[in-house]
């Protein structure tokens, strides 16, 4: 998403025309999931995508269309049946609900696009609401933009003050993790498009062991920054973390405080020893990171957790640290324990209940019964 918003800025700063296509919505098995975005230049070329595929295709026809015709927003919705999915090779069920935006008041999306490039960038998060179905009563269109800041401050409406209201304070929930929401507003029965935008994820190695080694490539090859921090130079150095970012070579408390750590932060307690990771711990508890993990035992856990306690960590802030860190699948090896804990991480960013996803016996019933009806028509033509 963020190369779209960066070419927004540089093609309208050059009074240049765009679309911006955005998958808002989708059910089943699709190839992209909402946020995914596509800009299409006024010479046809893009940014982005959508999926791939005769749907982006279409999508992508629809847009130079809109360019061309001077036509507003729109929502459009596909449907990847089998035949539709066969064309371009891929194995999908669902359906994918774009909006297609022609930038037709390009300052007030300048603007927008301007301040949610400064949120990836370490700025204040911001968030977007997109109009995607109006409310009978509303003069506004699909399109209709409200900017919130993580301040309460907005800028343009969505039609309805008080709906804007609505808008803003959902939106509030969703900006720590840069997260996106479809919401249908009970009250005035308009369906909106929250999209929110902060810093990258980052995690955060306090400790430079065989775990911490393990965890920066995996972390990031999921899009993450990788920052670490220890007070050995032979465990904190570029040679041995070369995915990082940043890597202080000093003791966990100062180098956890001198961090740009915010609440899309995920801080992993990997020291070499119990009287590190109590006060590493407690150092990255009182930061605004929503994730705080300890490697280590429940009985390790258990003591640390008493420390804290006594120090005067609330215990609320307490309950929401992640300890013993990872899923639970019997990891035993480094590598093993890295992926549990970026598993965990993936869950807690992105939802999820970390059960398997295997299919269910209904559903191989069904299957198994479709295979059987198949088997007997073949065998009666």
């Amino acid at each position: 998403m963020e190369p779209v918003f960066r070419e927004a800025v540089s093609q309208l700063h050059d009074d240049r025309q765009v679309v911006v296509a955005t998958v808002v919505k989708t059910s089943g098995s699709t190839p992209q999931k909402p946020g995914a975005k596509l800009l299409v230049r006024d010479d046809g070329s893009g940014v982005g995508t959508l999926g791939g595929g005769c749907v982006e295709g279409d999508i992508w026809f629809a847009a130079q269309q809109l360019l061309k015709s001077g036509g507003n927003a729109e929502m459009r919705s596909y449907e990847l049946n089998e035949e539709l999915a066969a064309e371009d090779g891929l194995i999908c069920g669902g359906t994918m609900f774009f909006l297609i935006d022609p930038i037709r008041r390009p300052v007030d999306y300048q603007v927008h696009a301007e301040e949610v490039v400064s949120a990836y960038e370490g700025g204040p998060p911001v968030a977007i609401a997109n109009l995607m179905v109006a409310p009978e009563s509303s003069g506004f269109a699909v399109g209709a933009k409200l900017l919130i800041r993580e301040n309460g401050e907005t800028a343009g409406t969505l039609g309805d003050p008080a709906l804007d209201k609505r808008s803003a304070m959902k939106a509030a929930n969703l900006m720590a993790l840069g997260k996106q929401e479809y919401v249908i507003d009970e009250e005035s029965g308009a369906e909106i498009f929250i999209e929110a935008f902060t810093t990258p994820p980052t995690m955060v190695l306090a400790g430079g062991g065989h775990v911490s080694k393990a965890l920066a490539p995996i972390a990031r090859s999921v899009g993450m920054r990788v920052f670490v921090v220890d007070d050995r130079p032979e465990f904190a150095n570029a040679e041995r973390f070369p995915e990082a970012d940043i890597v202080l070579t000093q003791d966990f408390v100062s180098g956890i405080a001198d961090l740009p750590i915010n609440a899309n932060t995920f801080i992993v307690i990997a020291t070499r020893g119990h009287r590190y990771d109590d006060t590493a711990l407690e150092a990255a508890a009182l930061t605004p990171a929503r994730y705080v993990a300890l490697l280590g035992s429940k009985r390790k856990t258990i003591m640390i957790y008493e420390e804290l306690l006594r120090r005067g960590v609330p215990i609320e802030r307490v309950r929401e640290l992640r300890a013993p860190s990872g899923l639970d699948i019997t990891a035993r090896t480094p590598e093993e324990i890295a992926i549990s804990i970026v598993a965990e991480i993936l869950m807690f960013r992105l939802g999820g209940t970390g059960l398997p996803m295997k299919l269910d016996e209904k559903l191989l019933q069904i299957a198994a019964e479709h295979a059987r009806t198949e088997a007997a028509t073949t065998a009666v033509d």
